[in-house]
């Protein structure tokens, strides 16, 4: 499927990574499994911020909350403590339990420690709504399994876009939505830096979409003779990665600005919508046992050095979502019920 860029829409003014990628931050992986299978459209997606044990090593992290009606598990520690010590898992509503749990198991068998000779561990999952119009949601197929395998898949480098992982069975915009990645190279004070976003794209109205600032919703909704929706429902996941180095509260400021990049595509937010952003960075990190002196030192950006990085944020969610809706396929899924992709009204995205 294409990209937004290999349709010549080029979103904002900073370069993109090699890979155009939240992968582009060195580390950083992900992995995925998708189930879609006629009623059956939903899955997992695993991204791990380093290499090494997230629970021993942990990264300063950091979580915004535009409209909160989401069921997403692990915020309450990492809002009190600013890190991160477990993956992420991106899955459906009904199924974070599962995640979880798969999660606790995964970090368990790597940290003989947890739980015995030290204290429990965050578990962070993340979800949206599957079951509104593709997924039988209530058939609870994500397994304890399918965590573990998207977990053991996760790689850097390149990965699976649109309708695959937890994007399977997502709709956006009354469109396929799904799973989407952007990623953009950052200068400050002569040093270069990296920043990457995943979105798990599920939210919007047909009428409301705006693709590189051209309102098309309304000429797509025209083509595809389909009435306006009356309300915003769904969600948007958007993981933040950079390399550059930030403190929690910093992070909190970029994970703010992934909602200019959504409400560029459109959304406003819906009061039926759960739109999260979590941001971490992978620059350095905080070691879960306390050292000798109780001293940690740490090097941060100055605060009027994060403008680039506040570009970043805005330029890679929005080519996120829209990679997510074009790389989707069209896909059918419970009762029938189908998702058109963006893709398929390429002549509207780059008439002039």
């Amino acid at each position: 499927m294409l990209s937004a860029r290999d349709l010549g829409l080029e979103i904002g003014s900073l370069p993109p990574g090699p890979l155009n990628a939240i992968t582009d931050v060195e580390g950083v992986a992900v992995g995925q499994v998708t189930l879609s299978a006629g009623a059956v459209q939903t899955g997992v997606t695993a991204i791990l911020p380093h290499g090494g044990s997230l629970f021993r090593e942990k990264l300063p992290a950091a979580v915004r909350v535009f409209n909160g009606f989401g069921k997403s598990i692990g915020f309450v520690q990492i809002e009190e403590l600013g890190t991160l010590e477990s993956p992420l898992i991106l899955t459906n509503t009904l199924s974070v339990g599962t995640a979880a749990e798969a999660l606790v198991g995964y970090m368990l068998a790597q940290n003989p420690e947890i739980g015995a000779a030290t204290g429990t561990v965050n578990p962070v999952v993340l979800e949206c709504n599957d079951g509104a119009w593709l997924n039988d949601i209530r058939g609870l197929h994500v397994k304890s399994g399918h965590v573990a395998e998207a977990l053991a898949a996760a790689v850097p480098g390149s990965f699976a876009q649109g309708a695959v992982g937890a994007g399977t069975g997502m709709s956006a915009y009354g469109l396929k939505g799904g799973i989407g990645s952007a990623s953009r190279l950052i200068r400050i004070s002569g040093q270069d830096y990296r920043l990457g976003a995943l979105v798990l794209s599920n939210m919007g109205r047909l009428q409301d979409l705006c693709v590189a600032g051209r309102a098309l919703g309304p000429l797509i909704a025209e083509r595809m003779k389909q009435e306006g929706s009356p309300a915003e429902q769904g969600s948007i996941i958007v993981i933040l990665a950079t390399d550059a180095p930030l403190c929690d509260r910093q992070l909190r400021r970029l994970a703010g600005r992934a909602g200019a990049g959504i409400a560029r595509t459109g959304s406003h937010f819906g009061s039926g919508s759960g739109d999260i952003a979590l941001a971490f960075s992978t620059a350095q990190r905080i070691p879960h046992s306390q050292p000798k002196e109780s001293l940690l030192q740490f090097t941060q950006l100055h605060e009027d050095g994060l403008d680039p990085l506040f570009c970043a944020v805005i330029e890679c969610t929005e080519e996120a979502i829209l990679n997510s809706m074009l790389q989707a396929t069209a896909t059918t899924g419970r009762e029938g019920r189908s998702r058109a992709s963006l893709a398929d009204f390429s002549e509207l995205l780059m008439a002039e």
